[in-house]
This record gives C-alpha cells, sequence and structure tokens, in this order.
C-alpha cells in the first residue's frame, strides 16, 4: 500500500505526539532527582547529585532493591519451570478441557491487579493458613508471571513445529533427551526473552504486591509508595523511581534483541 506523502507527515505526527504523552512525565522524573529544589521548582535553577548521594545512603531503600530482586529471581524461576511445562503440555498434546486450561493460566493477569491481590490474600490467609510475607509475594508475582513465559514458548513450539522432534524419537532417543537435546536448544531464546519479561513485570509490580505482602516485606515499589508524600523524602523517591527505570529498560530491551533476533533466524 503507497500513502501520500501528507499522511506520512501525519502519522509521523501523531507517533511523536504519542511518545511525548507518554515519555514526558518520566523525563520530568528524572530531570528532578538532579533538581536542586526540595519543593521541585521548575524549571530547575540548579542541579545537584545530592539526593544520589541520600539515596544510595538510604538503608530502607537498599534492602528494599535486594528483597525486590530476590522477589523477581524466584518468581522468575517458578515461572519458567512452570509457564514452559504448561506451555508443552497444552502445545504437544490434545485433550479435554484444553482450551478452557489455556484460558485459566493467562486469565491472573488479564484480572485487574486489584482481583488478582484480593483473591490472593484471601487463599493464603484463609484456605492456605499463611502468614503474609516473603513466600507469599513470590508465589503471588509467579502467578501472573508464568503468562509472559507460557506465551513466548508456545509461540516457539507453534513456529518450530514437531518434525525434529519425531525425527529424534525415530532415531532412537527418548523424551527427556528429545527435550534437553532438540526441544530446548530451539526455545532457549524465547525462555530468556520470556524469563527477562518476567523479571521486570514482578520488579515493577505494586498491586498484589500491596495484598500480598507481610509487615516487614517491603519491595521497591511499595519503599516508593510509602514514601512518595513525605516532604523529606521526596527528592530521593525521585531518584529511586529512576533507577527503576533503568533496572526495568534493560532485561525489556534485551528480551527484544532476543526475540528480533530468533524471528529474523526464523525467517531465514
Amino acid at each position: 500500500m503507497v500513502l501520500s506523502s501528507g499522511f506520512r507527515v501525519f502519522l509521523r505526527v501523531c507517533t511523536a505526539v504519542a511518545l511525548l504523552f507518554i515519555y514526558a512525565p518520566l523525563m520530568l522524573v528524572v530531570i528532578n532527582s538532579f533538581n536542586a529544589s526540595q519543593t521541585f521548582a521548575w524549571p530547575p535553577s540548579r542541579l545537584t547529585l545530592e539526593w544520589w548521594r541520600r539515596a544510595f545512603d538510604s538503608q530502607g531503600a537498599r534492602d528494599a532493591v535486594v528483597t525486590s530482586i530476590e522477589v523477581a529471581c524466584l518468581a522468575t524461576v517458578l515461572a519458567l519451570v512452570l509457564g514452559t511445562m504448561a506451555a508443552m503440555a497444552l502445545q504437544r498434546y490434545r485433550f479435554f478441557g484444553r482450551d478452557a486450561v489455556s484460558l485459566l493460566i493467562i486469565l491472573p493477569i488479564a484480572l485487574p491487579g486489584i482481583v488478582t491481590g484480593i483473591a490472593l490474600n484471601n487463599a493464603f490467609r484463609t484456605m492456605f493458613g499463611l502468614e503474609l510475607g516473603f513466600l507469599t509475594i513470590v508465589v503471588a508475582h509467579a502467578t501472573f508471571c508464568i503468562v509472559t513465559v507460557f506465551n513466548n514458548v508456545v509461540a516457539r513450539l507453534r513456529r518450530v513445529g514437531v518434525g525434529l522432534e519425531e525425527a529424534s524419537s525415530d532415531l532412537g532417543a527418548s523424551i527427556f533427551q528429545t527435550f534437553w537435546l532438540v526441544t530446548f536448544p530451539m526455545m532457549r531464546s524465547a525462555l530468556i526473552a520470556g524469563g527477562l519479561l518476567a523479571f521486570a513485570l514482578s520488579f515493577d509490580e505494586i498491586i498484589v504486591t500491596t495484598f500480598t505482602a507481610g509487615p516487614k516485606e517491603q519491595t521497591l515499589p511499595l519503599w516508593i509508595f510509602n514514601n512518595l508524600f513525605r516532604p523529606n523524602q521526596g527528592p530521593v523517591v525521585n531518584v529511586i523511581a529512576v533507577v527503576l527505570i533503568l533496572l526495568s529498560i534493560v532485561p525489556i530491551w534485551v528480551s527484544q534483541k532476543l526475540a528480533g533476533t530468533s524471528e529474523g533466524l526464523a525467517g531465514r
């Protein structure tokens, strides 16, 4: 389809406006992390690194970062194992209720976070008698992180087909040998991409965490929310928000590069 030059200009303007609408608030946070004014006077009259020094000296912020990383790593591992197993079962086998199971796996990320959070809170405390704490946060994050791994693995399995696996079986390989030597290498980049997205999703999560965290556990998003309206902590919160943005960008960018590389290889 050939587009007129005027329409192409219109599309570019719309794209620029959309990007400005999305990223202008983020840029404001970045600038205010260097703003010398504690009241965020605009435009900044002077820039400083004082807030960054205070942020790195904040024990609460450092503890929250460590907790978020630990939760995200454990939730990602659970999501990789369970998401891969579910994808293999649903993509390689046919059974009654297959579509319903697929819907149930995707549902946690499709539901509003507050609904998922309340449901998990009730399940942990009422059904299982668990005290809210680190373990409940990990399990809660894994429930929606599974979806990112599941979707990536299902898409890869659909693309590669079953020909190589059947050939491996015909040559005498066992199910586990076929998986380790044939299936796993074909979906390795999809697993890495799904794992990175799951890590980023867990690291940024706040709504579900609010309902499943105990009184002693505090992830980085919870720390930001709890300190957001404290006048003395406002500049430090901006710094931590910038760090959170950077830590979220890296895994998402890497996963996009991996997905792009795998698509290019698949097309050759």
